[in-house]
């Protein structure tokens, strides 16, 4: 990994800032990509929200990595919403800020990124789409439903062989105050330190 992001894995991620009640909720992805591995089969996840703008992004990028850091092969994360929107641009910046290579490869109304952990890792494509978008897998993969709203207003993801509840707060709460960059931040950790205890607690 570059250099600047193996210090923010070093520095800002505690798994003992993981409350119990929360291990909870993370379990059924462990199990989930433990069996998967178990049987030698490819793992596919797609982090979904309602606008595919912020913490989809931010769990995608974050789950993918780790999986690199634990050498934990075959898993291809994705990410979708129940509407297309954008990635929101805070989203890019923090993620830069906290060691990733990020550049777009198109700009328009829904820019398109390329968002790298380290040289030669393949890039991860960042850009909002709908859930089911041809992009995405559809069949065979894990739903993870990373808001409230996406969970309780799609109730039935077509082609989920499993889907799990790990909500987070959207740090759009914090849009336009003194407290955005601060709020990004910490819940880019936050799905950061919950995504890599995900992937230590996998048995190779």
């Amino acid at each position: 990994m570059y250099k600047d992001l193996n210090k923010t894995v070093a520095k800002d991620l505690n798994f003992e800032s993981i409350l119990e009640e929360r291990k909870i909720s993370l379990q059924p992805l462990v199990d989930y990509i433990q069996q998967k591995t178990d049987s030698g089969q490819e793992i596919n996840i797609n982090f979904i929200c309602t606008h595919n703008s912020r913490r989809s992004h931010l769990s995608q990028v974050w789950a993918q990595t780790a999986s690199s850091y634990f050498n934990i092969l075959n898993v291809h994360c994705y990410s979708g919403g129940t509407e297309e929107t954008a990635l929101f641009p805070k989203v890019a910046e923090t993620l830069t800020n906290q060691g990733f290579c990020i550049f777009k490869i198109a700009d328009n109304n829904n820019p398109v990124y390329a968002i790298k952990h380290s040289d030669n890792a393949l890039p991860i494509i960042g850009f909002s789409k709908k859930y089911d978008s041809p992009f995405n897998p559809v069949s065979a993969f894990a739903a993870i439903m990373t808001c409230s709203q996406a969970d309780s207003g799609c109730p039935f993801i077509v082609g989920a062989e499993k889907r799990i509840s790990i909500t987070y707060e959207d740090p759009k709460i914090s849009d336009d105050t003194p407290e955005q960059l601060k709020v990004y931040a910490q819940r880019s950790l936050q799905i950061a330190t919950e995504m890599f205890y995900v992937f230590s607690k996998i048995n190779r």
